[in-house]
């Protein structure tokens, strides 16, 4: 049974109003803001590539799967600039890549990719322009993944037997 105001108590009263005041707040901040992209840097992604996907967000870093003349490839953007950053040997003419993340000070990329009929999880560490093979055990196939801020921790999807896991993986410093 509802109660009408007149035989609420003050305290009630008060509650009412405030939970209705905080309703009626929120809902007007939420109609008033549209989310509208950053001009500037989505400009700067459309002259790089024809397409973008699969995009992960490093603290001054945006890494994505790139499409520039029908191949697919990572682009790293440094955000303080605007501007792509070399990945050499990254890149390989005869590799797709599936998946991506940035580590946030942008050192680290954890890379699935497709390559001579075998899924690859490959850790790229850009100041020594390295890339490491990573084996997974159990065997899987990796599909998609995800670093942690400081690029330690390694968040895999990984298909065995029909069906999916996630492997958290401690990586080498």
């Amino acid at each position: 049974m509802s109660k009408t105001y007149r035989s609420m108590r003050p305290f009630e009263i008060c509650m009412v109003v405030v939970a209705t005041g905080l309703v009626g707040m929120s809902m007007t901040a939420c109609e008033n803001r549209a989310l509208k992209p950053r001009q500037d840097l989505n400009g700067t992604l459309r002259q790089s590539a024809s397409s973008h996907r699969e995009p992960s967000l490093g603290q001054l870093w945006l890494v994505t799967l790139s499409n520039r003349q029908g191949r697919e490839r990572i682009e790293l953007i440094d955000l303080r600039n605007r501007r792509p950053v070399p990945l050499p040997g990254l890149n390989r003419p005869d590799a797709q890549p599936i998946s991506v993340s940035v580590s946030a000070d942008g050192e680290r990329l954890a890379v699935v990719q497709q390559h001579a009929d075998q899924t690859e999880l490959l850790l790229y560490r850009r100041s020594l322009g390295s890339v490491q093979r990573l084996e997974l055990n159990p065997k899987g196939v990796p599909r998609q993944v995800s670093l942690n801020g400081s690029g330690r921790i390694l968040a895999v999807q990984v298909s065995r037997d029909g069906r999916w896991d996630v492997d958290l993986i401690r990586l080498p410093g």
